[in-house]
Parts: C-alpha cells; structure tokens; sequence
C-alpha cells in the first residue's frame, strides 16, 4: 500500500529523552497529537476551523509499533495519511522517520464530536474533502 502522505516535522526536546538516550516512548503519543492537528491544516480544514464549527475530536483507539529508537540531535519527520474514512469517525495512520529510516508506525482512530458535549457528529464535508487529499491508496 503506498499513502499519499503529508510530512510534519516535529522538534524534539532535551527533556523527552531517558536513560538509555533515547525517546521515551510516550513522547511519540503527543508527536501523533501534535502531528494530526498540523495535518488537518495542511489538508486545508485547520483544527481551529473545525473548534469554530462546533466540532472537535476524540481520540478511540491508537496502535504503535516501534522498529528502532529515535536518538538525540537526530531530526524527525512524521509522515500522516488518512487510512480510513467513516460517517463518525476517521484513521490516520503515523510514520516516524529519521530521514527515510521508518522508526516507528501508528495508527489512530478518531470520532468527531460536538463541542456541546452532546456527542459524536458526521465527518463534515470539509474534513472529509481533506482527509480524501491524503488518503493511502489501496
């Protein structure tokens, strides 16, 4: 499966690194968050746009797999696709890489949800316009 991807560089910090010298792993977890928010800008639907339309999501379920650490000073791109799309809910999935070396995948499902507090709402058209832009081919 290839993925139209959108990259978002990500700035690592002293403090985000243990013992062994590397990441720790829930660092990767905030990357995501952090990387999905930038994403939806650049899909062209920013998170703020979605806030102001009454909208927001929650994450339901995320998955990551590491293959090798991310060390200090080393620059980190996290790839984003969208995996899936449906009437509530969308996958993106993660890829952090150190230049084309792939350190860790993931993959997040969201629900999007009224800013009321009264519960999940469909993917608007213009979330679902954007996530289509980057979605991986099957």
């Amino acid at each position: 499966m290839t993925a139209v991807t959108v990259p978002v560089p990500i700035a690592t910090s002293y403090f985000q690194y243990d013992q062994q010298g590397v990441v720790f792993n829930m660092w990767y977890f905030g990357w995501f968050d952090d990387a999905m928010t930038q994403f939806l800008g650049e899909v062209g639907y920013p998170y703020t746009a979605l806030n102001a339309d009454g909208l927001d999501v929650q994450l339901v379920h995320t998955e990551a797999d590491w293959r090798d650490a991310v060390r200090y000073g080393e620059q980190v791109v996290i790839d984003v696709a969208t995996e899936r799309i449906g009437s509530t809910s969308f996958t993106l999935s993660f890829g952090v890489r150190v230049g084309d070396q792939v350190r860790s995948t993931s993959r997040t499902v969201y629900v999007v949800v009224s800013t009321d507090g009264s519960g999940k709402r469909s993917v608007p058209p213009k979330l679902r316009v954007g996530l289509e832009s980057a979605l991986a081919d099957r």
